[in-house]
């Protein structure tokens, strides 16, 4: 019975022995052997470093960049609409049958001159009526004030006789208001444009007869978001393109801003003025720029001298421009790009937008550096010439790809832009896989990772 249970426990314990054997021979660290065979000892390796058959950290393959200054534009865009600086729909505020039209189709027409006018013969007899009784009773009250004078009738029928008087004359002057409006006339200098009615035709009150609009100058209209409300100011630049003159930009000047926000959108209403002449040649690169200027920006190129609209007539500057047209080439209702300048950094420092890593609310940037510029760079490979560095930056304005670092870089310093999932500490050693050589640093900056030679010419995979 004893040697039942005796082979079971003599075996369980041969393999609990066997088991802690192998587990202290795969522990123990293996010394380096001579080409002979025997186990020499290694020399100890240099302090953060490690010999080459010991564990270390792989070098993690990583692209960088470097911190440029540019040029930097601080701007927004947005879409808008034209408008006239003046506009009005004429019509006519009694009914009547169209008498005259004393204007062509799109023809220029000044303040007070007679458009339209109505068949006003009914009007003009009620005037005629009128008159004729103004001065019945202007004779009326004046010989009762001179039998009142003689005391042949009472002071009452001289006083009823000033009441008729002002009757009549209330009659007469609600008459040739009832005239007037039969006339209609334009209420500012300004372009007509297709009228909606023909000699003969009969006409209601509030009836539409013809546009007119002031194009000596245009309005344009935008929206901004919210976020952009404490950079606008009035006086700032905005420049435009529109789709119906391609290769030209247009600058005009934030003249009025809504003081209500649009409560669907969240976004602010905003109003510039602009000539009516043919713009500007876009520079190169289809972006326009801007420099600063006291009380706000204004474009880089010299403003080209506005085409002549008070005579009727303007020509577009510069080549490509069209036959002279009366009140300028800009016209209402016209598509625009708006950008809203709001200053321009000519010293920004800027890095690739990839280089930005997210955490908890912050944002970083991993730097290329030394290993000794990193405490906790241990237990390197002897060949590591550069480690990384987490940095925690400030950011501005985001254009193209790039975005403006305000605190945390300095020109000329290396950034990792592509391998960041395998550096979650500092101190990882670095294989800089790269397109080329990056540019030599600037004097008096920090050396940078150069292209090496034993360095792969292929891009990690983003």
């Amino acid at each position: 019975m004893g040697t039942r249970f005796l082979y079971p426990a003599v075996a369980a314990v041969g393999i609990a022995v066997a088991g802690g054997t192998a587990w202290w021979y795969q522990s123990k660290p293996a010394a380096p052997r001579e080409a002979g065979g025997t186990n020499t000892s290694a020399a100890a390796p240099a302090p953060g470093r490690v010999a080459s058959g010991a564990a270390a950290p792989r070098p993690a393959g990583v692209e960088v960049a470097r911190v440029e200054k540019i040029s930097l534009q601080d701007d927004a865009q947005s879409v808008g609409t034209l408008r006239s600086r003046q506009s009005v729909m004429l019509k006519p505020e009694v009914a009547g049958r169209v008498k005259e039209l004393n204007f062509a189709d799109g023809a220029r027409v000044r303040k007070g001159q007679l458009l339209v006018q109505l068949d006003d013969t009914l009007q003009r007899a009620e005037l005629s009526q009128t008159k004729a009784q103004v001065s019945i009773a202007q004779a009326n009250h004046k010989r009762n004030q001179e039998l009142v004078a003689q005391n042949f009738v009472a002071q009452r029928v001289l006083d009823e006789s000033a009441a008729n008087l002002q009757v009549a004359q209330a009659q007469m002057a609600l008459a040739e208001a009832r005239l007037a409006r039969m006339a209609i006339a334009a209420p500012f200098d300004g372009t007509v444009g297709l009228r909606n009615v023909n000699l003969g035709d009969y006409v209601k009150d509030g009836a539409d007869l013809v546009n007119l609009e002031d194009t000596s100058s245009m309005l344009v209209d935008f929206r901004l978001p919210e976020r952009f409300q404490r950079k606008l100011k009035t006086g700032q630049t905005v420049v435009m393109v529109l789709e119906a003159f391609p290769g030209r930009v247009f600058t005009a000047r934030i003249e009025a801003l809504d003081p209500l926000l649009d409560a669907n959108g969240r976004s602010a209403g905003v109003r510039a003025v602009l000539p009516n002449t043919g713009g500007e040649p876009a520079p190169l690169g289809g972006r326009a720029a801007a420099k600063p200027e006291a009380g706000g920006v204004k474009p880089a190129t010299a403003p080209s001298r506005p085409a002549s609209v008070g005579a009727g007539k303007s020509a577009m500057a510069g080549k490509g421009g069209t036959a002279p047209v009366a009140g300028g080439p800009l016209r209402p209702g016209m598509f625009a790009r708006v950008t809203a300048v709001f200053g321009v950094n000519d010293a920004a420092l800027v890095v690739p937008e990839e280089a930005i890593v997210p955490q908890g609310g912050k944002q970083f940037v991993i730097r290329v550096v030394e290993p000794s510029a990193v405490p906790a760079a241990t237990h390197l490979p002897p060949d590591t010439q550069w480690v990384s560095l987490r940095q925690e930056v400030k950011l501005g304005v985001r254009r193209q790809g790039k975005v403006e670092i305000t605190e945390g870089l300095t020109e000329g310093q290396s950034i990792v832009v592509a391998g960041q999932q395998r550096l979650q500490r500092d101190g990882t050693p670095l294989r800089i896989v790269e397109l080329g050589k990056l540019p030599a640093p600037p004097a008096g900056t920090a050396s940078a990772p150069p292209a090496s030679a034993s360095s792969p010419a292929v891009a990690a995979s983003r």
